[in-house]
This record gives structure tokens, sequence and C-alpha cells, in this order.
């Protein structure tokens, strides 16, 4: 787990007020990392776009689905629900399917989803396939996956803790996720607490361009001034 400070909820609700596209834009300007990195690149998909940014902590693992365990029999990881009890909150269980073909059964479904959210769970995060969709949504759990599945299948839970990646982004047990309809960012905990001041002055540069673009004063030269100060 990472060793910052966890944010308050007052912290974290901060963050909940901007998109994740204006979190990223706003990482950008601390230069801590690269920019082509730290977040998914669009082969999983936010199945309820239209709900509030999901933002907490990961708790990571991997599964297969598609071939049955090594013990012969499906079975509940009650190690992974203690680990995610004792995680800080709010929770984001982060799942890498590591089949061939990742997806072929879901570990997701409206029973585990119940699970997760008495656990502190605010949403699910997987390379693979989750189902039943409206029991879960109802729940007010956020779901991010690559696919939708009939069946469980054999999905089953193992290496716990350990470092996955997701649709290209590396997740570690402890590390801050923003997700909303445009996909996950991992949040570098180390700025974490300075982003949302950072985010929302590039949101109001970002209004006024749109503002100017739609006024009957419009001009190439005023426009250039307005991108000059919004990049400044």
């Amino acid at each position: 787990m990472t060793s910052a400070p966890f944010l308050s909820e007052r912290e974290l609700e901060s963050l909940r007020q901007f998109d994740t596209c204006m979190i990223a834009n706003a990482i950008e300007t601390f230069n801590v990392r690269l920019r082509n990195t730290g977040f998914t690149d669009g082969k999983i998909r936010c199945l309820y776009p239209d709900s509030p940014p999901m933002v907490g902590y990961a708790v990571t693992g991997r599964l297969r689905s598609g071939d049955p365990p090594i013990s012969g029999a499906y079975h509940d990881r009650a190690d992974l629900w203690v680990r995610i009890q004792n995680s800080p909150g709010p929770r984001i269980l982060v799942l890498e399917d590591i089949d061939d073909k990742p997806g072929r059964g879901a570990f997701m479904g409206d029973m585990h989803a119940a699970i997760l959210k008495a656990l502190g769970c605010v949403g699910y995060v997987t390379n693979g396939a989750v189902r039943e969709l409206p029991s879960i949504r109802s729940m007010g759990v956020q779901l991010f996956a690559a696919s939708v599945a009939v069946s469980h299948a054999y999905a089953h839970i193992f290496d716990i803790g350990v470092p996955v990646t997701v649709d290209n982004l590396e997740v570690q047990t402890g590390t801050l996720l923003h997700g909303d309809q445009h996909g996950i960012i991992s949040v570098p905990s180390e700025i974490a607490t300075e982003i949302p001041q950072i985010a929302a002055q590039l949101q109001r540069s970002e209004e006024e361009v749109i503002e100017f673009c739609g006024s009957s004063t419009f001009s190439v030269a005023k426009l250039g001034e307005l991108m000059n100060r919004a990049r400044s």
C-alpha cells in the first residue's frame, strides 16, 4: 500500500467535483509522470456512464474464468473480504483477468456486488466481464469492464494484493483511482490534495475560451490571447 496519508472524506469529495478529463489535465501540470501513462486506454468501459465520478482506493487481485480452479471447485475467498475490509475506504476492487481470452465468465454479479457494498466498496474494475447489470446499478456500485457475460463460468480469484495491470493501467492495492464515463485514472498520492484547486483553475480557463468562441466578439487574435493565458 501507499505510505502517503489517506485523504479525508472532504478531500475525496473535492476530487469528485471534476470529471476524469479535468483530473488528468491537473495532474499533467505537476510533471510527476509521463502524460501517456496512468490511465486506461479505452478497452474497458464505464457501465453506468451517467453516474457521478467514482473515487476510492484500490484492492487488487487476479482472476481466471475459462478453466476450473486447481482445487476442482469454485469457492469464495474469505481472505479477499478481510483484505477489503482492512483497506482504506472508500474501496474499489480491481481484478485482472489473466485468461488468454479475458471475460469468458464474470466474477461480478449482483450477489458479489452486494458483498462489496457491505464492505464499503464503491466500484469494481476488470479487464474481464461483469453481469446482472440492472440489479447492480440499483445498489449504487459502479462497474468498469471490457465485456458483459451471461455466466460466471469458472471465475475464481487468486494472487490477492499483488500489482495488476488493467487496460494498460498499473494498479497496486492502495492506489487512489478516479473514474467516470471517460475511463479511469490513478491519482498520485503526493499531489492528490492539490489537484482540486488546479482543476478548478483549468476549468475556469476552459469555460472562458468556450464562452468566447460562442460570442459575437470572437476573433482569432483574441483567441490566441485566451489560449496563451489558459496554458500559463
